[in-house]
């Protein structure tokens, strides 16, 4: 891997921090473009109350200099304002695990007494940092006019109408209302069944699209497992507290067809090679094929419910249920950057590990010398070969 990162801190803790280490030096960086995602990851309908304690700030602790990447680890750091609320605050003892969330597992690994500990770490809180990294590596792919976009196509049982919705227009359209939907009939109706849930004291879930633009032909590989770029995204997207389900493309709808539906045609436009649809998803074979990425993330309701759910204390082995910590009623809106930040990341890994090089000056005139799709860049022999011949004995 040529970029990776490390978070730290715990959801009421004194702060998060995240190090991105692989960036190349000579990126500028925009603090108020970072601020705004952060903000961004804080406002959505149905977003619960730690929102309304928190402003979220990073704090940049190395590796930019005079607005600049150095090329140096590059440190960030956002201080949790709701700390101040537990710090020396004798918290009651928390034994009983709430389903869908990681007390247990958590208390099963690790052995903790109280099941705090794994409350704390596996908070969606941690999320914060993901997205600030995740800004520092859009600035990245934006030098090279890739772009990445979501939106919210369905909350609960209600879905949006998409179909006359250019997926380029989507993610623009998605930032006018408070649950991320292009469509605004759509996002009136999830405001509605949000709404509702919250008066039933429940939770919502939903599906989050995710789409890159400008991505060249080539990155990942099909020679490894681990570098098959669609297996890469999907590691990265799946580790976001809830997500559950990822699909490259209509991938589901696709399982349902004859194979000469479910594919993308290829044909020739003078030297050209495109596509008529993107049924790929913009993925063949673990690596780009130039068309727009599209993904689709599905996220389960929350886990933490006003509405008391059946459990065990397991402190006395009794049943009982569970106690409510504050937690958001749908989720899904505020979501959206955490999926772009991390999708930000595998490309921005991608595209590092395809270009090389230690600073933006040396990557840019290696980006424009990218072989294209095009049957002038392909240059095929057309002619007879012969695979592993047989060898001739001394």
């Amino acid at each position: 891997m040529t970029l990776r990162f490390l978070t730290a801190g715990e959801s009421h803790g004194p702060a998060l921090t995240v190090i991105l280490e692989g960036l190349p030096a000579g990126l500028p960086v925009d603090e108020a473009a970072l601020q705004k995602e952060l903000l961004r990851r804080q406002t959505g309908f149905g977003s619960g109350g730690r929102m309304k304690i928190e402003s979220d700030r990073a704090r940049i602790l190395s590796g930019v200099m005079a607005g600049v990447t150095t090329g140096a680890p590059i440190a960030l750091l956002i201080e949790n304002l709701d700390h101040a609320h537990w710090r020396n605050k004798e918290v009651g003892a928390f034994t009983t695990p709430r389903p869908g969330h990681a007390d247990l597992t958590g208390a099963v690994k690790y052995g903790y007494g109280d099941l705090r500990p794994a409350l704390e770490r596996a908070s969606a809180r941690e999320t914060a940092a993901r997205v600030a990294m995740g800004a520092l590596c859009k600035a990245f792919l934006l030098e090279f006019d890739i772009h990445i976009g979501g939106y919210v196509s369905a909350i609960g049982v209600v879905d949006a109408d998409l179909s006359r919705i250019p997926l380029e227009e989507r993610s623009g359209l998605a930032e006018e209302n408070d649950v991320r939907c292009p469509d605004e009939n759509g996002a009136a109706a999830m405001q509605a069944a949000i709404r509702q849930a919250m008066q039933e004291r429940n939770t919502l879930g939903g599906i989050i699209e995710i789409a890159a633009f400008g991505l060249p032909a080539g990155l990942g590989s099909f020679v490894q497992w681990d570098r098959r770029l669609d297996a890469r995204l999907g590691a990265a997207l799946l580790s976001i507290p809830a997500i559950k389900g990822v699909e490259i493309g209509p991938a589901f709808e696709n399982a349902r067809l004859p194979g000469t539906q479910a594919h993308d045609a290829i044909r020739a436009k003078g030297e050209s090679l495109v596509r008529g649809s993107n049924r790929a998803g913009g993925l063949e074979g673990g690596v780009t094929n130039g068309q727009p990425l599209h993904l689709r993330l599905a996220m389960k309701p929350i886990a933490t419910t006003l509405a008391p759910q059946e459990s065990v204390d397991l402190a006395n082995g009794s049943e009982t249920k569970t106690t409510y910590e504050r937690s958001d009623f749908c989720p899904v809106p505020r979501a959206v950057p955490v999926c772009e930040a991390m999708t930000a990341f595998v490309l921005a890994d991608a595209l590092l590990e395809k270009l090389g090089g230690d600073s933006l000056d040396e990557m840019k005139p290696r980006f424009d010398t990218l072989r294209k799709v095009s049957l002038g860049d392909l240059r095929m022999t057309g002619k007879p070969v012969t695979f592993w011949p047989d060898r001739e004995d001394a």
